[in-house]
């Protein structure tokens, strides 16, 4: 008799939550309302607010359902990671804890993976509540001329504002939604555990491409993101992580990187950069 506890499943979905929110009961229940044979990890960086573990007590029998508790803030590349060594599915599915997502737009992802030669990465077009599109769902790799004009509202930026409605071939997609097949996944290793926050997934499609994988954007698809709980909770915090993940990524795939001057200005600008925003986002959460 096979072992079905052991029995591959076609999907092995991961959320990370951090205290995420309210809006991480809706994303639990809009996967798990999905009928495709599927699994869905729960790995929780020591949330404060006891959601996951309330949403693990309404799941106990659902048999779909894990819950990982770190209890500790692992940062989203290592909890991803630490989820995906427990994964069963044959596919991954990256999910942001604040998206909601159809079980038509699930399936089309994975018909994406199954009928694109090569295909690696998939990614969707995140929007929000008004059906606005995010530019990060389509994105340059974000080397430095390309940073500078984004940075100054120049044309030739890192993000691709038109958005396709069909299967494109893409540097970057958003780390928000991000489908792949686990064997690739665990060819890469994984996402690269010295990002704690931001940039993890512009790494990952990088690496993906130079491995000779494709990265696509499924432009067909739309799911619903609602922009964070915890980055709501703690601006500066995630503020920092994002401003260093930015320094990794531009040491590790930036050719103008190699010049020392241009390193030693680039540090310069991403880190006064973080202190000139730091003012604006008090005032924002003493506003809240």
């Amino acid at each position: 008799m096979p072992d079905l506890d052991h029995a591959p499943l076609q999907l092995s979905v991961i959320i990370v939550s951090a205290d995420s929110g309210e809006s991480l009961r809706d994303c639990v229940k809009s996967v798990l309302a999905c009928t495709v044979p599927l699994e869905l990890l729960l790995i929780d960086n020591a949330s404060s607010d006891g959601i996951p573990q309330a949403i693990a007590r309404a799941r106990e029998s659902d048999h779909r359902f894990m819950l990982i508790d770190n209890h500790a803030n692992l940062g989203f590349g290592p909890a991803v990671n630490r989820a995906a060594a427990k994964a069963r599915g044959e596919n991954l599915l990256i999910l942001n804890p604040d998206c909601v997502i159809e079980e038509s737009a699930l399936q089309r992802l994975l018909d994406v993976l199954a009928t694109e030669k090569k295909a690696g990465l998939v990614g969707a077009v995140v929007c929000d509540a008004k059906g606005v599109p995010d530019p990060a769902s389509f994105r340059h790799d974000p080397v430095m001329g390309r940073a500078l004009a984004t940075l100054f509202k120049r044309s030739g930026g890192v993000n691709i504002h038109a958005m396709p409605d069909h299967v494109v071939d893409a540097e970057a997609v958003s780390g928000a939604v991000m489908a792949m097949p686990r064997r690739v996944f665990e060819w890469l290793y994984g996402f690269d555990e010295k990002y704690f926050l931001h940039c993890e997934d512009l790494d990952l499609c990088r690496r993906a491409r130079d491995a000779g994988w494709r990265v696509l954007l499924a432009g067909d698809v739309r799911v619903l993101h609602g922009k964070g709980g915890s980055s709501r909770h703690r601006p500066v915090f995630v503020s920092y992580h994002k401003h260093r993940g930015m320094w990794r990524w531009f040491r590790k795939f930036d050719p103008a990187a190699q010049k020392f001057f241009v390193r030693a200005i680039v540090w310069l600008g991403i880190w006064v950069h973080f202190l000139l925003m730091i003012p604006g986002q008090w005032m924002r959460m003493a506003r809240r």
